[in-house]
């Protein structure tokens, strides 16, 4: 009976594999779903995409399946974009069709399609619309937010002074300026870089970032039908998603006792005003789990993103102290010692803002984009992709590619510079993403990046603890983001 039980127990799972295999073939082929290689019954291809480096695993089955291509993550099909002709004809010219946010757990349990980031349909169309109408109220591309940028590098440069010189670590410094910018538009103020709540929430953010791009975060991303059940590591994720989502929830509280709404002072303000203008609307948008989980978004998407891009950024520089003294003879004959450094000055600095570009490109933050979708059965090439089905445009295969950029692989901001000295624009420069989905912080984040960089290197010279050559700068972590190695610095002032 035992030896019958488990000759079931093997014709069952034969027959479930022949037909998952049957049932795989059927999808690809001309005028159906893309090519890619044989998934697991539910272990889909992680043999072949594995969760250590996400990026380089999915170049790997381009080069053998082409530029549109399927793999399984877990028992769900993906259909990968890879390079940039196929990414930008999904992305802008075919915005509307592939507008849809795809499927990624961690952003779905933890929004529940609520908010700006993970959310679909009206509702995301029309809370973008009002979170990108705020940004540019309160300055994003003004003077404004360009004064408040300025206003807080200043708190910057005092916290590196009181460093006297001596090696730091620049990862909750920078979170905290970064992050103070995106809180004066949202919330309003700014915090002090030593308040123990504010240094927790960047702790939060700092961890969430790590545990996405680790391998239990990646796993999650495949197998969340299954990890929603079982205990570990990535559950912890949520646990840092619900303190920052209770620090917002707190924030609109004190703003609902304070309003006045004839003088919002702040995103969070003037969606409470329009809550009331929509109060009698059954369908609306702009109701409180929104408003928390909206607020939440910016506030995340607006410290951590833009705080690792810098933070990466001058552990390049320390790699390469040669391109850190170009950059600063360049500020000083353009700007000089006794003024700060504007936007403005970006268009007579064709070399620093080379730079710039050149540390966005390198980094390739989010190397894989965050998940697209289509929101009915659309044909792409000689193929159909089926309603629903998860797209990766894989921005690292844009901002890497060879024929563009001589040796990728290689920090070099000529890669943006004509051969007379001057910049040098590229459409295959796309780190925010690109069409309907591109960035709504775009704006903001390269003033940031241009601002603190120019302003750290005009007062500082950075020097590395160890010999440059010795500096390590591949990503410690690179799953849906590349995440820098730890290090420390010395500012010297100049």
């Amino acid at each position: 009976m035992e030896l019958l039980g488990a000759a079931t127990v093997v014709l069952l799972v034969c027959i479930a594999c022949l037909l998952s295999v049957a049932a795989w073939r059927r999808n690809y082929g001309k005028g159906k779903m893309p090519p890619g290689p044989t998934p697991l019954p539910i272990l889909g291809n992680v043999l072949q995409v594995k969760p250590k480096n996400l990026a380089k695993a999915l170049q790997k089955l381009s080069e053998e399946y082409g530029p549109v291509f399927t793999v399984h993550l877990g028992s769900k099909p993906v259909v990968v974009l890879y390079g940039h002709d196929v990414v930008k004809e999904a992305l802008v010219d075919r915005a509307d069709e592939f507008a849809g946010r795809g499927h990624m757990p961690v952003g779905d349990r933890a929004n529940k399609g609520l908010g700006i980031v993970f959310s679909n349909n009206e509702g995301w169309l029309q809370v973008r619309r009002f979170a990108l109408s705020t940004l540019r109220n309160f300055g994003m591309g003004k003077r404004s937010i360009e004064e408040r940028i300025q206003e807080e590098t200043d708190y910057f440069l005092e916290e590196i002074d009181k460093t006297k010189g001596t090696p730091f670590d620049p990862t909750f410094m920078l979170s905290c300026a970064i992050s103070n910018i995106i809180c004066s538009i949202v919330f309003g103020k700014r915090y002090d870089y030593k308040d123990k709540k504010f240094l927790a929430l960047m702790d939060n953010m700092n961890k969430i970032f790590q545990m996405i791009n680790s391998h239990w975060g990646q796993l999650y991303q495949m197998f969340s039908n299954i990890l929603d059940y079982l205990p570990g590591p990535h559950n912890n994720i949520f646990k840092e998603f619900d303190a920052l989502k209770a620090f917002a929830s707190e924030e609109v509280k004190i703003h609902q006792a304070s309003l006045d709404p004839s003088s919002p002072r702040d995103f969070i303000d003037l969606f409470l005003n329009k809550m009331q203008e929509e109060k009698d609307c059954p369908n609306s948008s702009f109701h409180m789990k929104n408003l928390i989980t909206s607020t939440f978004d910016l506030f995340i998407a607006g410290t951590e993103t833009t705080s690792t891009t810098i933070r990466y950024g001058l552990l390049l520089l320390l790699k390469h102290p040669k391109i850190q003294e170009k950059v600063q003879e360049e500020i000083d004959k353009v700007i000089g010692r006794s003024r700060k450094p504007c936007v403005a000055d970006r268009t007579q600095m064709p070399y620093t803002d080379a730079v710039v570009h050149e540390i966005q490109r390198f980094i390739t933050l989010l190397p894989v984009g965050l998940p697209h979708t289509v929101a009915k059965d659309t044909p792409f090439r000689e193929y159909v992709i089926p309603k629903g089905t998860t797209i990766f445009p894989v921005l690292s295969s844009v901002l890497h590619d060879s024929k563009e950029f001589s040796n990728p692989t290689e920090f070099n901001p000529g890669h943006f510079l004509n051969a007379n000295g001057t910049f040098r624009k590229s459409k295959f420069f796309m780190p925010f993403s690109a069409g309907k989905r591109i960035c709504p912080g775009e704006g903001l984040a390269r003033m940031e990046i241009f601002l603190f960089v120019t302003t750290i290197l005009q007062n500082f010279t950075l020097k590395p603890t160890v010999n440059p050559q010795e500096l390590d700068i591949i990503p410690t972590l690179s799953g849906t983001g590349n995440v820098p190695p730890a290090y420390q610095l010395c500012a010297i002032r100049r």
